[in-house]
């Protein structure tokens, strides 16, 4: 169903205490269907007599702040909502975009691992501007002596009734982001790495051996797992044939890294030249043990934590 009153309730349900839901949903919907039969029976129809008790219940974010008990007065109601919902909007893309920008462009540079920083020191900036900035504007608005003439609320605003999924859209665009730039990182430090021989030229982090058949077999199965992450996110759920194809995927990707590792064949034979740790053979071990355990670890953690939403959501 994807009545008005559906949207409503949906509308309305989606900001409340998730204990009280069950219990509000009744309660409201009980009221809604009495004053709508309330109308009908004075000669009004029914779509209509829908629509005008929707109507005069008013935006639904404000009966949800007043079922949970919840002050709408940081700017005043005004503006409170709408300040809010602008608020979400610019949070959830601009300082996440700010921040990939800074931090591509510092790889490009060279500095390798250490652009991660200067990524989450922007983005966190850009968010603290955000918030201020909007809010200013927000709080001289409402101070003015000339209110904004603001439209009122109408059922046709109503969202419809949402999909349920298991698989958020956020964590796929998250994951698929990192896969991404992991995946362009891999060709890019060839050229651009965080080491330089005495000449200034660029020294790969990984063995350009690999070239030969290794790094474009993982890349490959990277590009798979970015397919795979949006068909997962079409489908919408976990099943065990995705998990069982996760699986594979995984196992596609860390035991070649391991074994790579524990041979000595991962990482640039060059950087021994360079680094004088690395030059050690001790060092060396100790170092590829790290790269193995940590990618067998992030293996096994991601097939149990995917196990269990598998289970959750096929029972």
């Amino acid at each position: 169903m994807n009545t008005l009153t559906d949207r409503y309730l949906a509308a309305t349900l989606r900001s409340v205490p998730a204990p009280r839901r069950d219990e509000i949903a009744t309660e409201l919907r009980a009221s809604i269907e009495d004053m709508i039969d309330d109308r009908t029976g004075g000669g009004t129809d029914s779509t209509t007599a829908e629509r005008e008790v929707l109507t005069e219940l008013g935006n639904p974010d404000r009966l949800a702040a007043s079922y949970a008990d919840r002050r709408l007065q940081l700017l005043g109601p005004t503006y409170y909502l709408i300040w809010l919902r602008l608020l979400k909007l610019l949070l959830s893309f601009i300082p996440a975009l700010a921040g990939t920008v800074v931090a591509v462009v510092a790889v490009v540079e060279g500095k390798g691992f250490g652009a991660i920083g200067p990524g989450l020191v922007v983005a966190l900036h850009v968010a603290v501007h955000i918030c201020f900035w909007l809010t200013l504007v927000f709080v001289l608005i409402e101070r003015s002596q000339s209110p904004v003439d603001l439209p009122d609320w109408t059922v046709d605003q109503l969202p419809d009734v949402p999909t349920h999924r298991d698989i958020s859209l956020v964590d796929t665009i998250a994951t698929v982001t990192m896969l991404v730039v992991f995946i362009g990182y891999l060709p890019l430090q060839h050229f651009q790495s965080w080491v330089r021989d005495t000449d200034g030229d660029n020294i790969p982090l990984l063995d350009p051996a690999l070239w030969s058949f290794w790094l474009p077999a993982l890349i490959g199965v990277l590009v798979l797992d970015v397919v795979f992450e949006i068909v997962k996110y079409r489908i919408g759920r976990w099943s065990w044939r995705l998990f069982a194809t996760k699986a594979l995927l995984n196992l596609a990707f860390t035991v070649p890294v391991v074994w790579l590792a524990f041979s000595d064949q991962l990482l640039n034979p060059a950087l021994g030249e360079r680094l004088d740790w690395l030059a050690v053979a001790e060092n060396r071990e100790i170092l590829a043990v790290i790269i193995a355990l940590s990618a067998a670890g992030t293996a096994v953690w991601e097939l149990i934590d995917t196990a269990l939403k598998t289970r959750r959501q096929t029972t």
